[in-house]
């Protein structure tokens, strides 16, 4: 065993004349291991907030959008699509076309987004997966049927629990000028509700879900889409991207699900990383104790440090002593934090503690735990309890001490 280790090992766990440095001593590694703990317990929450929010919009979101960069619709030809498929990576394509429309039930009515998708849409996202009532069934472009948010089906006052009328879905006919009669400039078709989806807010008051061929024909856009939307094999993503730029030039604006939504993802990571520079403050409020512990422990050890100097140890062996005390109330402090922080977490992945109510997407408090947070806090904490150890031993262990 190195010898200032022992040495400091000695000095942490053996008793000292004046009781007060031991207290002082603990009274640190319950500090740093408090911080460390709440470090680790609030940044997993964030985590699983942030894939729980991830997971709301992977929902709806496909991998990759190819959408027109100039206008709001461009033709998607066989030739094009087959081209994209070429693309290592691309497991499926999608069409679809979205606008605004009026839809109305009976008295009832609302301005939403109505989004026209083929067969291949509910395989390139989970939309199916969040029909909460009814089925998703806008696969048959024979039959007209719309797939409504939950906010909108409440609006409308549509329960798929009773009988159901159609729907009526009004659209500014294009190109046609105003005419005595309002109807005459207004595309209208008529659907049936085949099925309630909810995800959140956002998406339940705003979008509604038919068949591409009815959107063509209420839109009158029988040979353009909005988008393109492909799903690719897990972890090649950015590849797909890479090589989709390349083959479709600057026509396209090709976006990941990530940069779909990127104010949010970036105002949830600046969350992140605020939460994070605040406990650290507080990490360096508790490692003031360390100066303490560490000034007092020294100066008690004036007459062992004349000796070992006596002896023929040097300065910098003095110093790499208290030195490595600093680095034992860090490392013990750090550890205990650690332990202290998973076993919350799993507590909570486990048992629930925390709850939001059945009523929440969520009905519980989310926790994630990731690597990059445990280096990114260990990294952390042996920085600031080194620059807090250094200062007390240069300060107080000078040559004319130990003379």
């Amino acid at each position: 065993m190195d010898f200032s280790f022992y040495i400091a090992k000695r000095y942490l766990i053996s008793k000292k004349s004046n009781n007060a440095i031991n207290i002082i001593s603990w009274i640190s590694i319950i500090a740093i291991a408090v911080t460390t703990g709440a470090m680790i317990i609030i940044l997993s929450a964030m985590n699983g907030l942030t894939s729980t929010v991830a997971n709301l919009y992977n929902t709806f979101e496909p991998d990759i959008k190819i959408t027109a960069a100039k206008g709001k619709n461009f033709v998607a030809n066989d030739e094009l699509i087959q081209e994209i498929k070429s693309i290592e990576g691309v497991v499926a394509v999608s069409r679809t076309l979205s606008d605004k429309v009026l839809i109305k039930n009976i008295d009832k009515q609302a301005l939403v987004s109505i989004k026209g998708v083929d067969s291949y849409f509910n395989k390139i996202t989970k939309i199916d997966s969040s029909v909460i009532e009814g089925v998703y069934d806008l696969n048959n472009s024979s039959k007209n049927k719309i797939l409504l948010g939950r906010g909108i089906a409440n609006q409308l006052q549509i329960n798929m629990n009773e009988f159901v009328n159609e729907v009526g879905l009004f659209s500014p006919v294009r190109g046609k000028s105003q005419s005595l009669n309002p109807e005459d400039d207004l595309s209208q078709m008529y659907c049936t509700p085949c099925g309630i989806f909810s995800l959140n807010d956002e998406f339940d008051f705003q979008y509604a879900f038919v068949n591409i061929e009815l959107a063509k024909k209420l839109f009158d856009r029988s040979d353009k889409v909005s988008a393109l939307e492909l799903g690719c094999e897990k972890g090649k993503e950015e590849n797909v991207s890479i090589a989709l730029k390349e083959k479709l030039g600057t026509n396209f604006i090709i976006k990941n699900r990530y940069q779909l939504n990127d104010v949010l993802f970036k105002s949830l990571e600046t969350e992140k990383l605020a939460t994070f520079i605040i406990l650290a403050f507080i990490l360096i409020i508790a490692t003031f104790n360390i100066i303490g512990a560490l000034t007092m422990l020294i100066i008690e050890k004036r007459k062992d440090i004349k000796t070992l100097y006596s002896l023929g140890a040097d300065l910098s062996l003095i110093r790499n002593i208290f030195m490595r005390e600093g680095f034992l109330i860090t490392g013990v402090g750090t550890l205990l934090g650690l332990l202290l922080g998973l076993f919350v977490c799993w507590l909570q992945m486990e048992f629930h503690l925390v709850k939001f109510g059945n009523e929440f997407i969520v009905p519980y408090y989310p926790i994630e735990l990731q690597l990059k947070d445990f280096i990114w806090i260990l990294t952390s904490i042996m920085i600031v309890g080194f620059f807090a150890a250094l200062y007390p031993v240069r300060v107080f262990t000078k040559t004319d001490l130990v003379h």
